[in-house]
Order: structure tokens, then sequence, then C-alpha cells
């Protein structure tokens, strides 16, 4: 009997029920884009941070900035030529990034606090190449005669000196940046924000081999290939793969062994940065606090903290997502409640001789209210599909569209002078100092987005009862009948 009468009363007031349902799907086709949005702006950030971080990788640890840090600014020195020759000369500096580094042990120290998983060192180094050659210049006499030089004049005076013309000096100067990876743990470090796509990478067993890993940006300016060789400081590396950034700019130009970028940086047994990989997400902050006290000197920098230092169009929509997207969607979402509790409400005032001659019938002020609540979750749940079908076309249509988002990342939360690893050049010092990425925004419908729109409808259609059931049940048959209508 009931759901025959809620059939027939449905499809006797189709106007009423499209109109309670319409209000419903809008508010809940809002809520869905909106938290679909945001999930799509978490995941660009999350792929700006990866871009930094590299997989698998919780939190950084640097050394803390202070300021006998600064290091001294590079120095070259070429050799005198005295046979006037003019051989291109050409010498390399190979610069530790921030001049700041940590001791070996303590990636050992940070592996065994507790709530690590795992943690990996790396060296982050700077290469800077001055090559190029002197021209020797020649003496010209004041009398227009050439030589190399003065000499003596008539009666034993000497002659006057000349002046020397041409020579001069042309030198270039190339930069380029250096990492060393921990070839023992692939999971960890930079290199894991890049993928390899040709050659291949690193082998466990080349913990001291001449290899190297190009990034394809890198290997295409200097015309670099899987075989091709690199000389770093008089040291050639074979080229055995090359790797291109995920997202953004890569973390060095090239990839080298630890103990390697050691040997070439002076820097025996140090590193720039400790990739740690925590045991549970749930306790970084934890791991966080418990290196910051037992490791003294050390900046821990996390994702969170990288996050905040995160601007630019992609912080701006995601602010708009967090707070006026979502309270605008809750608004209208009341406001489609309210709605449809009204217009339930209005409709049962118009079924007075209706439910008046069935309590006359016999039926209970109970029976009536969940009549009237039935009617009404039915309509809720038919928004609900309404506003589903409409949530996910929108957010079908974010995707689509792909709208291009910049990210900029500015200094990290740490304070270190150079971000993770140093502020100068390449590494991913350089990339938390300045980087600025263009990321595509998606939107991501999640199952529990559609179960909160389900919850949602459900509920509207229960506010909605709620209303018109109060109303109902406070009519009494007598006055039911005695109104005419």
């Amino acid at each position: 009997m009931f759901f025959t009468y809620l059939r027939r009363e449905l499809r006797r007031r189709r106007k009423a029920a499209l109109v309670v349902a319409s209000g419903l799907a809008l508010g809940i086709a809002l809520v869905i884009v909106v938290d679909s949005v945001s999930s799509g702006m978490g995941r660009a950030q999350d792929k700006v941070l990866q871009s930094l971080y590299g997989l698998g990788t919780d939190m950084t640890v640097t050394k803390a900035a202070s300021p006998a840090d600064a290091g001294e600014r590079p120095r070259f020195r070429f050799d005198a030529r005295e046979d006037g020759s003019e051989e291109e000369q050409s010498t390399d500096r190979v610069m530790v990034q921030g001049f700041q580094t940590l001791a070996g042990s303590t990636v050992r120290k940070v592996a065994g606090q507790s709530g690590v998983h795992d943690a990996v060192g790396g060296l982050s180094l700077q290469v800077v190449k001055v090559s190029g050659e002197f021209t020797r210049g020649q003496v010209q006499q004041e009398g227009g005669t050439g030589g190399q030089g003065g000499g003596e004049g008539p009666g034993g005076e000497q002659a006057p000196q000349g002046r020397v013309q041409g020579g001069g000096a042309d030198f270039d100067v190339n930069s380029y940046s250096v990492y060393g990876t921990d070839v023992t743990e692939p999971a960890l470090g930079p290199l894991t924000s890049s993928t390899i796509t040709s050659g291949r990478t690193f082998k466990a067993s080349e913990t001291d081999a001449e290899v190297a890993v190009a990034d394809s940006a890198y290997a295409k300016e200097k015309k670099l290939e899987a075989g091709s060789t690199v000389t770093v400081k008089g040291t050639e590396f074979e080229v055995v793969g090359i790797a291109t950034a995920d997202s953004g700019d890569a973390a060095a130009d090239l990839y080298l062994p630890l103990r390697q970028a050691q040997t070439l940086g002076d820097a025996k047994d140090k590193v720039t940065t400790i990739y740690v990989e925590a045991t549970d997400s749930q306790r970084i902050d934890d791991v966080k606090a418990g290196i910051r006290k037992n490791i003294p000197g050390t900046t821990v920098t996390t994702s969170a903290d990288l996050a905040d230092t995160v601007s630019g169009s992609l912080s701006t929509a995601s602010s708009l997502a967090a707070g006026v997207g979502k309270w605008l969607s809750i608004l209208v979402l009341v406001a489609a409640f309210l709605v449809a509790g009204l217009l339930t409400s209005s409709a049962v005032s118009r079924r007075v001789r209706e439910f008046g001659t069935l309590k006359a019938l016999g039926w209970r002020s109970g029976r009536v209210t969940r009549q009237v609540v039935g009617e009404a979750v039915v309509n809720g749940l038919i928004g609900g599909v309404l506003g589903i079908a409409l949530g996910l076309a929108g957010a079908y249509a974010v995707t689509t569209a792909a709208p291009t988002l910049q990210a900029q990342l500015g200094g990290t939360a740490g304070g270190s002078a150079g971000g993770f690893g140093g502020g100068m050049g390449g590494g991913p010092g350089r990339q938390a100092a300045a980087k600025t990425l263009d990321v595509a925004l998606t939107a991501p419908v999640s199952l529990t987005t559609v179960a909160l729109a389900v919850g949602l409808a459900v509920a509207g259609g229960l506010v909605a009862g709620g209303f018109g059931g109060w109303r109902a049940s406070r009519l009494r048959p007598a006055d039911a009948l005695r109104r005419v209508e």
C-alpha cells in the first residue's frame, strides 16, 4: 500500500517533485565539482613536490645554515706560456652546493631514528669550467717599425719603448650541476623524480664506477646519448642512461655514483642532503621532531613545509577551492535543503483534504508522516542521481579543459640559506630556492565523493520530509474535512 500510494503521488505531482529534485541536484553537483577540483589541486601540488623530492621521500635533512658556511668564491689559475703559443687552456672547479655538508655518519644516525623506514644521502655539486686561450700582443715602435721590444738608438741611447697592440684573452665559462646519488638505494633520492628514457639506470654494484646518467635536456644541449662520455675535472665518465624529469626541471644535469661525486668535490664521506622515508605517513611530524632533537645542527623539511612555499596560480586556485568554493557549496546546499523543505511543507498544506480523508479512514498520524517522508526521500534520491550526473559532467569538463596552473616554489620553511642542499646552480638546492612549474589541473571523482553525494541526497530528502511530516502530523481530521479548496 505504501509503495503503491507513493508511486501514484509522485506521478501525479511530477512538476513539484522535479522542482524539489532539481534544487537538491544543483547543490549536490556543486559539492561534487568543488570536492573533485580540490582533490585535483592536491594531486597537482603533490606532483610539484615530487619533482623536488622524488617518490617515496617524506622529508629531507640538511645542515643548519650558519655564517661560517658562506664559503669562498672560486679562483682559477692559468700557466703562462713563454713560447707565446696560443694553445687552449681549461680548468674545472667542483664546489659543494651551498658549501654546507653533513658527515656520512649522520645518514646512519637518521636511519636509526624511531619511525624512519629508510634514509639515503646525496651530494649536490656545482661544476664551473673555464676554457679558452690567450693571444700575445705585438709591440709597435713609435717610429713605425714593428718588433718584440725596444732597442738601442744612435749613440747607444735607449730607443723609445713601443706600444702593445692586439692580443688578449678569449675564455668561455660553462656551469652545470652534478648530483652524487647512492646507487645502492635506487628507491630514494632526486633521481626518482625522473624516468630513464634511454639506456639504463645505475647498478647497485657501481658504487665507485666511472658511469653517469644525464638529464635529457642537458644531453640534448651537449649532444649526449647512452654510450657517450663526459669529462668532469679530468675524469672521464661513460653515460649509461638518459633521464627525463617527470615534471618541471631535473634535480641535476648529471648524476654520478655518490663515492665518485665525493672524490670530485673533495668531500670524502660527506653529503649535502639526506632523503628520509617514514614508516608511516601519520608519524612524519613525530619523526621530524625526533631528528631535530637527537641530531642537532640539522634542518628537517617535510612535504608539508614545502607546500607552504608554493605560490602562483596553483596556490590561488587551491585557496579558492578550499575556502570560497567549499563555503559556497555549503551555502548552496543549505539553501537547497531549505527550499526543498519549504516546498514539501507547502505541498502538504495543499493536500489537507487528502490527509484528512486518510485520517478519517483510519490512518494514524505516524503513517501519514512516513508517507510524506517517503515521498521526500524519493525526491531526494532523484535529485541525487541528477546531481551526481551534473557533478560528473562538471568534473569531466574541468579534466578535459585541463587548465594550466603555475606553481612557484620560494625559499624553504627550514630557513636554510641554500634550501635543501645549497642555493647556487643546479641540484635540489636550486630547485627548492627558485622553481616554476606548469601543472595541468584535473578533477578526479572518487567513490568517497559519490557516496557523499548519495548521503546528501538522502539527507536532503529527510530534511524536506521532516518539514512536511511535521506539518502533516499536526492536521486534525475534522479541520481538514471542513476545509474546501
